[in-house]
């Protein structure tokens, strides 16, 4: 297909709301950057120039990705895949540590973070291997195979250590469900959360009571023709007590001290007030200094660089994670809503366009690219609006980083080029 006939039919729409994300993006990274020595757009020694090169550079992956045939992504995916896990694994001899993990190589004029990479090779992986004519993914053997394709990059990413990029492996379970994988299986994976939390927050007395109080009300009021199948039931009750037994010590002695923390303070765990305290001063500070400014802006905001609280600098990293609090403070309520309804429409966008694809391998991919995306936004605005732990990863498009932007570009482009020849093929 020929460049002048990718751009006709590729979706505008999309474009759009991918243009506009970054556009806010960058110009409240140059709010919370920008000083009155250096006020220059153009200056590539400032963040904020570093980041309007990075776009620029995003410009230039997207004119390569709608150059390239479309069967290109298919056939190699396989094979980007095994790259991306060669390079996390160089990360342990050749990284370069910051902030305490060791997740970046130092290329000289910029960072990589392979992370980024790895979640687009992932999610090609993924895609073609349920797409294989071979995959029924009704067959056990099969669901493992696909849960592995997810555990592999995040077992070697954790230990960097970078547990939210892990994290987000795991929201491309959700394409193996659009897929068909058995619903009880996303029941067994909430149950498992459920029980980790109250576990933290009751304890496994108060869970276990709970249980008996629960399976007592149960076998009194249910009907005689209902059928339990009673040892299944009582595994079930036994498994969620052993599992609730091991959640403190996997608490206490997996998760690192800082981990601990953030999980105190979301919970309210910790009952000693002036421990309480000293967390909030410590690891909780940006949550709150986030929360502060985001309710300082208001209806409509303070203005454009008329933040104080940005310009004071009290939210540390506000250029990059915390990016919402910037736009919370500045553009108020009205300009937080806005970056929310863009991306709605873009997820909302992108599903109507995975939905409408013949090629199997191009909806697999296109439901990747939407779980992804969606976790990003979740976790990132619910840690800086405080109804999250802080995980610390990126908001798409928008946070500072330029392995961030240039990946998540190619990532929605490349669905942007699948859709593109899905067109072609119904002329």
């Amino acid at each position: 297909m020929s460049g002048n006939s990718v751009l006709k039919r590729i979706d505008w729409l999309s474009v759009l709301f991918y243009f506009t994300l970054v556009l806010i993006g960058w110009l409240n990274i140059y709010s919370s950057t920008v000083t009155e020595a250096e006020p220059q757009i153009f200056n590539f020694n400032a963040l904020h120039g570093k980041q309007l090169f990075f776009a620029g550079a995003s410009i230039i992956a997207i004119m390569l990705v709608l150059a390239l045939e479309v069967n290109f992504y298919e056939r190699f995916s396989s094979l980007f895949y095994l790259i991306a896990m060669v390079i996390l694994l160089g990360l342990y001899p050749f990284g370069k540590t910051i902030a305490g993990a060791t997740s970046w190589y130092d290329l000289g004029f910029f960072n990589l973070q392979p992370s980024e990479l790895a979640k687009v090779a992932t999610a090609l992986a993924l895609a073609k291997y349920l797409s294989d004519i071979q995959t029924d993914i009704k067959r056990r053997k099969d669901q493992l195979y696909a849960i592995l394709i997810l555990l592999i990059p995040a077992i070697l990413i954790i230990p960097q250590p970078d547990p939210g990029s892990a994290l987000v492996f795991f929201a491309l379970i959700f394409v193996i469900f659009r897929e068909g994988l058995p619903l009880y299986y996303l029941g067994i994976l909430f149950l498992v959360i459920l029980i980790f939390v109250a576990t933290l927050k009751f304890g496994t007395l108060w869970l276990t009571i709970s249980l008996a109080l629960f399976t007592t009300i149960f076998f009194l009021i249910k009907r005689k023709k209902f059928k339990v199948p009673i040892i299944p039931f009582a595994s079930a009750l036994v498994a969620i007590v052993l599992f609730s037994l091991s959640v403190n010590f996997v608490f206490n002695n997996v998760f690192e001290q800082r981990h601990r923390d953030r999980f105190s303070l979301w919970l309210r765990l910790e009952k000693d007030p002036k421990k309480l305290e000293q967390i909030r001063k410590t690891i909780g500070y940006n949550t709150y200094q986030s929360e502060k400014a985001i309710e300082s802006g208001g209806l409509i905001g303070k203005g454009f660089l008329e933040g104080t609280r940005t310009k004071g600098d009290f939210v540390p990293e506000q250029h990059s994670d915390y990016i919402f609090s910037t736009i919370g403070e500045e553009w108020g309520f009205l300009g937080t809503s806005l970056v929310v309804l863009t991306f709605t429409f873009l997820f909302l966008r992108l599903i109507h366009l995975a939905e409408r694809q013949k090629n199997p391998f191009s909806r697999m991919y296109g439901y990747g690219v939407v779980s992804i995306l969606f976790i990003h936004f979740l976790i990132n605005v619910g840690m800086v609006i405080g109804i999250l732990p802080t995980i610390g990863i990126p908001l798409p498009f928008m946070s500072y980083g330029g392995s961030g932007l240039l990946f998540f570009t190619i990532l929605l482009f490349i669905f942007l080029r699948l859709d593109a020849n899905r067109l072609k093929e119904s002329f």
